[in-house]
């Protein structure tokens, strides 16, 4: 038998002593701890499998660009055979790419390598009698101490270029990852994606493939796009370079078109290569001269190659790219400042379709069940076989997710 004060002391706390505030507080609070958590254990998840995930994600950039092609080819084609095709046209190009690259740099590099020991030369010079006033005591003693330094830390050296040869690995399995994903994305991304869209629940797979296409159709527009914009970038500091007889104009082409893929600061950033090569090799006027044609090309893509070309195809404002490049760089370094654009472009236009967008009841014809619906006018019909207008029909109520 327990006593009243018993009874008091393990009685719950009544609702009405919380004032709603305070509950409310809580319930987000709790809320935003579940989310947060839930962000934390995917990004661990994303960094871990970046491997993966970052060559897939290439795949997906590059078929919703190259998606359009294929369905082109004409319908006696095999479409197998024409995935194919367009896949060795890539491999061919990234490869004919890297031969340029490669064999230019091979050439320039000792004439590069004399110079630049001709203008260290010239810089201990100037710093020796010029503003600075820096002794040769002064100079061989800094010299001094930056051997000593490498000397002592040679084993992190020896580490870096262990872990240089671990990357290299990596980079040669991403790229056949890469290039077997596309392969598939192409020939039978219908069917990949009626499996995918399979999982949801049947009342709403109507709506999600609905969004998800509408996701995919920004996407494309976005790498379509981004694509016409790291070719601008790259021809107008290539031919910089190449009146004001830069060296390693190829090599600063392609890598000014790779960092273009990262809207607004790519460019700048991979300006700096030409700069600091005419610098060495040209002097400070023509490096100034360099600077500033990287800047003009620079304010042409933020201000209007951006919002004229990107805001037709995504809508998203210039401050919110900067923000998600800058945030997914932190969080991801470089594949997040590749990935974080095109993401959060397709995320806002399926965010944007789902929440303006109409029941998929009203839009379904008269007896026919919820499912996967085709629509061919953004993704191409059945990858097996070629389809044409006539044919474009909606998946059997009854059908297998991933067979239709």
């Amino acid at each position: 038998m327990t006593t009243h004060g018993e009874d008091a002391g393990t009685a719950a706390i009544p609702r009405s002593h919380l004032p709603y505030p305070v509950v409310l507080a809580a319930a987000w609070a709790a809320c935003l701890l579940l989310i947060a958590g839930g962000g934390w254990i995917l990004g661990q998840a994303i960094g871990r499998l970046s491997v993966i995930l970052a060559p897939l994600a290439i795949a997906v950039l590059l078929a919703a660009m190259l998606r359009p092609l294929v369905d082109r080819v004409p319908r006696r084609v095999p479409r197998a055979l024409a995935a194919l095709v367009v896949v060795l046209g890539v491999l061919a190009l990234v490869v004919g790419a890297l031969a340029l690259v490669t064999t230019q740099l091979a050439t320039g590099v000792p004439e590069m390598r004399e110079k630049l020991g001709s203008g260290v030369d010239t810089a201990l010079q100037w710093l020796e009698d010029g503003p600075l006033h820096l002794t040769a005591d002064r100079l061989q003693e800094a010299v001094a101490q930056v051997r000593a330094w490498i000397e002592s830390h040679s084993e992190a050296v020896a580490a870096g270029a262990v872990q240089f040869g671990h990357t290299a690995v990596d980079a040669v399995a991403g790229l056949l990852i890469c290039l077997v994903a596309l392969f598939f994305f192409l020939y039978q991304g219908e069917k990949l994606w009626a499996f995918f869209v399979g999982w949801f629940p049947r009342a709403s797979r109507l709506n999600v493939d609905r969004a998800l296409r509408q996701g995919w159709g920004s996407l494309g527009a976005y790498t379509r796009t981004q694509l016409t914009v790291a070719a601008i970038n790259a021809t107008g500091v290539g031919l910089g370079a190449l009146v004001l007889r830069v060296p390693f104009v190829i090599p600063i082409v392609v890598v000014v078109f790779l960092a273009s893929f990262v809207p607004i600061v790519g460019t700048l950033v991979a300006g700096l290569i030409p700069t600091a090569l005419a610098l060495v090799d040209r002097g400070p006027v023509i490096a100034i001269a360099m600077l500033a044609i990287v800047l003009v090309v620079h304010q042409v893509e933020s201000h209007l190659l951006q919002p004229v070309l990107m805001g037709h195809a995504v809508a998203l404002h210039p401050l919110a790219v900067i923000v998600v490049v800058a945030s997914g760089t932190y969080l991801f370094g470089v594949v997040g400042a590749l990935f974080a654009v095109p993401v959060t472009a397709m995320v806002n236009t399926v965010v944007r379709y789902l929440a303006g967008g109409t029941d998929g009841d009203v839009d379904r014809e008269p007896g026919e069940a919820p499912g996967l619906v085709r629509d061919r006018a953004v993704v191409s019909g059945p990858d097996d076989e070629r389809s044409g207008p006539d044919d474009d029909e909606p998946a059997s109520p009854g059908g297998d997710p991933a067979t239709r």
